[in-house]
């Protein structure tokens, strides 16, 4: 992959017009976000679904992704449109798009099930949101959240020609998307489950997520993984607001706490299959 400053640049602020048009479009139609506190105690299925059409539901879950995920997918990108010829980018973009976006609305039923059955059940509680995020912030630590972050980094080679490359580009928006929720669930939840404030949750599950992809990939173990590039990553801004490829973990030295790791995009090539 060769990296061109200026087409990376156009592509990330390209992504980040469209998350902040999300952003706003959620800011102005808080509703579509969360229904924790919109219905009595104990409302049925059938009311759920009266309250909240399924077409609604998923419109507001489109929105939500769009808003919390597009910053984390500049360097997936970016690395589908390198890999492809020029007459070829806007489809493969796309295909990996649609690949990304299938495993996630998958996702997202079982998610707004959850959330559903939070605002029919126990509306206006935080019981729900303090169990969910103690669950998150487990999983924030745990090992194999560290094997899903791996597996995020793993931007394989594409075929360049024909139904291959299609196929290709799809599989890897999939695959993309399958170990993003992996990693992503839990935090993704949180937001849902709070009765008040889920906006300003959801910011901040987005800056987390943001972060944490900018540490290059690690071996599992128990550890604090986000956080702590949040605080650095700020600094960094603090001192140079340009965003560059190692914003995004493609030149993770700047932001990584332990200068004697192994570095690299394939997990697999520096730790062997996790």
């Amino acid at each position: 992959m060769i990296y061109n400053s200026r087409d990376y640049a156009r592509l990330r602020n390209g992504v980040l017009f469209i998350s902040a048009v999300a952003w706003g479009l959620l800011l102005s139609q808080p509703q579509a976000a969360c229904h924790c506190n919109a219905l009595s105690s104990g409302a049925s299925w059938e009311t759920l679904l009266a309250a909240f059409p399924p077409f609604s539901l998923a419109m507001g879950w489109v929105l939500m992704l769009v808003a919390m995920m597009a910053p984390t997918l500049v360097p997936a990108i970016y690395h589908v449109r390198t890999s492809t010829f020029r007459h070829r980018r806007g489809r493969s973009t796309a295909l990996f798009l649609a690949g990304f976006g299938a495993i996630w609305m998958a996702a997202g039923a079982d998610l707004m099930v959850a959330e559903l059955a939070v605002a029919a059940r126990a509306p206006g509680s935080y019981w729900p949101a303090m169990i969910t995020g103690l669950a998150a912030l487990v999983w924030q630590m745990s090992p194999d959240k560290q094997r899903c972050l791996n597996r995020c980094h793993n931007h394989r080679p594409l075929a360049a020609f024909g139904v291959a490359a299609d196929w290709d580009v799809f599989r890897l928006g999939f695959a993309h998307g399958f170990w993003c929720v992996g990693s992503c669930w839990a935090a993704m939840l949180l937001p849902m489950m709070l009765p008040a404030g889920h906006l300003a949750a959801m910011a901040a599950v987005s800056v987390l997520m943001f972060c944490e992809r900018l540490d290059p990939p690690r071996p599992p173990a128990w550890r604090w993984r986000g956080f702590d590039t949040a605080v650095r990553y700020g600094m960094l801004r603090l001192r140079s607001l340009q965003i560059g490829p190692a914003s995004f973990g493609l030149r993770a030295k700047a932001l990584s706490s332990q200068s004697g790791e192994t570095r690299g995009s394939h997990p697999q090539a520096a730790y062997g299959p996790q």
